[in-house]
């Protein structure tokens, strides 16, 4: 075999092995979006009707996700087309609406930690936030090696950063696991809101991290290691 045709050869193989990486990055993009929808959803409902603030909040954060995942998405498509371009109009303003968002879900939830400290509120049960949190757990730890895989692969930081970034989603399951088992186990009458002031750790973190982000040109990572 000629020297010429086995180097195109190879770079075309590599060009196809490259197109399949991006594409189940786009897809791990994708999945994040909808699991995250239905995770919201859920979330929201049950801990509406159990009474329960950091299960509740939880599921405002799975919202807020899916616009970041959105912005995600789109960024996997530029970085496909060019790996130096820049951030497009549209990535900024996902960041900026869901830094916003998450400032505004630690402002709600700070007020409704203060509410139910002065009513002495406690849930009806929070068997669902030990469900629901043990499930993202394992999706999101599964999630994170997948992304973070699959960047390596491609060589890219941004990719990579996005894997880290989803590190932070398993700190607030866990923070909502631990709360939910320390309430459903003990009847603590502190843990709803001390599991809500985690959230609100966590949400204060991304917020400032999404705006940090819109700021500058190029793709950062998460300080989240």
């Amino acid at each position: 075999m000629p020297v010429g045709y086995r180097k195109r050869l190879n770079i075309i193989q590599m060009e196809n092995s490259e197109d399949k990486l991006y594409r189940k990055a786009y897809l791990l993009s994708l999945f994040t979006i909808i699991y995250n929808l239905i995770e919201g959803v859920v979330s929201m409902l049950l801990g509406y009707e159990d009474e329960t603030l950091a299960l509740f909040g939880f599921g405002v954060d799975s919202f807020i996700e899916v616009i970041s995942g959105i912005g995600i998405a789109i960024m996997i498509i530029r970085i496909k087309r060019n790996p130096t371009s820049q951030k497009s109009g549209y990535e900024i303003t996902a960041l900026k609406i869901t830094g916003t968002a998450f400032y505004l879900l630690s402002a709600g939830l700070a007020v409704g930690i203060v509410s139910s400290l002065i009513s002495n509120h406690q849930p009806v049960t929070t068997f669902w936030g030990v469900i629901i949190s043990s499930i993202s757990i394992a999706v999101m730890v599964w999630l994170m090696h997948a992304k973070k895989s699959t960047g390596i692969k491609l060589h890219s930081d941004p990719v990579i950063a996005d894997a880290n970034c989803t590190k932070v989603c398993v700190y607030m399951s866990i923070v909502l696991l631990v709360s939910s088992l320390i309430y459903e186990l003990t009847g603590f009458a502190y843990a709803d809101v001390i599991g809500a002031a985690g959230l609100i750790y966590f949400s204060i973190s991304e917020g400032k991290e999404a705006f940090e982000k819109a700021k500058h040109k190029h793709d950062i990572s998460c300080e989240h290691e």
